[in-house]
């Protein structure tokens, strides 16, 4: 799992260590114990702001912030439809 600052806590890591999940997050500046990883993890941090860019650009997207639909095939048909405008954006670039 990768998460911000907010997340870096040795309860919850060790929380998620027990069932199995890696938490990926930087240290706080406060922290008291040695860091648990080392820089080659956080290196997969870096790309976390791909998937919040993409996020912000979907919340571009009225239709999917209200979900006017009730049926779940029409919200995914233009959940796929709002995706292939954004790449059509970014190519068209």
């Amino acid at each position: 799992m990768i998460a911000d600052k907010g997340y870096d806590s040795d309860a919850l890591r060790g929380r998620l260590r027990r069932r199995g999940i890696l938490l990926i997050a930087p240290h706080r500046s406060n922290r008291h114990r040695t860091p648990p990883q080392d820089g080659r993890i956080l290196r997969r941090y870096k790309r976390r702001w791909t998937v919040e860019r993409t996020f912000a650009w979907q919340g571009n997207f009225r239709r999917l912030v209200v979900r006017y639909d009730h049926l779940l095939s029409i919200y995914r048909a233009f959940f796929h439809i709002a995706c292939l405008m954004i790449v059509l954006r970014r190519v068209v670039q």
